[in-house]
C-alpha cells in the first residue's frame, strides 16, 4: 500500500510542503510546513498552513505529526502552528541538537536549551514509526546541516534539501555543520534505493531553460541525469564542484529569522515587556 500525497508549492522560498496519508485509514503526516513571513514589515501569515489543514480537511484526513526534515534556512516553520489546531505531534532527527548547539550562541538564545525539547520527538537513523497502518523509514542524511534526515514511505522518500532536481543538482555544503563530503556519502545511500523510488524534493529553483517548477523525481533518474551526482562522478569530483559553487552563492534571504526560529522547533520569541515579539540579527562591526 502506497501513501497518498499532496504538494503544495510556496512561490515566495521555492518550498514545497507535503501532506502524506495513509488510504486505509485517514491518518496524515504534513512534512516540512511553512508560516508565511514578511522580513520587511515583520509580519507573519498563517495563509500556507490553512491550505494544507483545508486540504486535509476537505479528504477527511487527520493530521497526527508533523516532520521536519531539518531546521530550515529559507522560511519559518509552520510545524507549531498545526501542532495548535491539530493536536499533531513535531518530530526531527536527533542531530537537531547539533544544530542548536552550533546556533544559540550565534544569537543569544538564552531561552533554548540545546536537548532537542522543543520537538516532541528526536528520530534516530534507521528508526521506524507507524502512520496509520503505513511505515515510516528515518534515514539520516547529513551534509547540508548535521541533522538533515528523509523519511521513506512505501515507495516514496521526502528528503528534503539534500537533492533538487536532476537539471538542478544538489544542496549547499557552506551553512555552519555542513560538510560537502558529507552530503556526497549522504547522497549516494539516497541513491541506493531502488531505482522506481520516487524522491519528494522540499524546494525547486527551475533550472536554466524550464520553464515550470518540478519537486517529484526517481533515484533511478538521479542516478542518469544529476547533472551533479550522476552515476560516475567521483566523491573528490563532487567535493571539488560543490566547495566551489558555494563560495559564489549568497546567503539565504531569510536565513537570519528562519535558523533562529527554526531551532526552536518553528516556536517564536516570548514577547516582551511591550508585546511586541523581537527577532535578532547579528552585527558584525569591521575594524580598519
Amino acid at each position: 500500500m502506497q501513501p497518498l500525497i499532496e504538494a503544495f508549492f510556496d512561490t515566495p522560498t521555492n518550498t514545497v510542503t507535503y501532506l502524506v496519508a495513509d488510504p486505509a485509514t485517514g491518518t496524515a503526516a504534513v512534512i516540512d510546513p511553512v508560516h508565511d513571513f514578511d522580513p520587511e514589515s515583520g509580519e507573519v501569515d498563517t495563509a500556507s498552513v490553512d491550505r494544507v489543514l483545508d486540504a486535509a480537511a476537505a479528504r477527511g484526513w487527520n493530521i497526527a505529526m508533523v516532520l521536519e526534515t531539518h531546521a530550515h534556512a529559507d522560511h519559518l516553520s509552520g510545524a507549531p502552528l498545526i501542532k495548535e489546531r491539530t493536536g499533531a505531534w513535531i518530530g526531527i532527527g536527533e542531530h537537531i541538537r547539533d544544530v542548536q548547539k552550533i546556533f544559540r550562541p550565534v544569537f543569544n538564545l538564552t531561552d533554548l536549551t540545546p536537548d532537542g525539547s522543543d520537538f516532541d520527538r528526536l528520530f534516530a537513523d534507521g528508526e521506524r514509526f507507524a502512520l496509520g497502518e503505513l511505515e515510516v523509514e528515518v534515514m539520516h542524511v547529513p551534509g547540508h546541516t548535521p541533522a538533515d534526515i528523509a523519511y521513506r514511505i512505501g515507495d516514496a522518500a521526502f528528503v528534503g534539501d539534500t537533492l533538487f532536481m536532476p537539471d538542478y543538482g544538489t544542496a549547499r555544503a557552506d551553512f555552519p555543520g555542513g560538510d560537502a563530503r558529507t552530503l556526497y556519502r549522504s547522497i549516494r545511500i539516497l541513491l541506493s534505493l531502488p531505482d522506481d523510488t520516487r524522491l519528494f524534493l522540499c524546494h525547486d529553483y527551475k533550472a536554466p531553460g524550464r520553464a515550470d517548477y518540478r519537486w517529484e523525481t526517481t533515484v533511478g533518474a538521479q542516478r542518469r541525469e544529476s547533472v551533479h551526482v550522476h552515476d560516475g562522478v567521483s566523491e573528490d569530483a563532487f567535493v571539488a564542484m560543490r566547495e566551489a559553487r558555494d563560495a559564489t552563492l549568497a546567503v539565504p534571504r531569510l536565513l537570519l529569522p528562519s535558523i533562529q526560529v527554526n531551532v526552536r522547533a518553528g516556536r517564536l520569541p516570548e514577547a516582551e515587556a511591550n508585546g511586541v515579539r523581537y527577532l535578532r540579527i547579528p552585527v558584525k562591526a569591521r575594524t580598519a
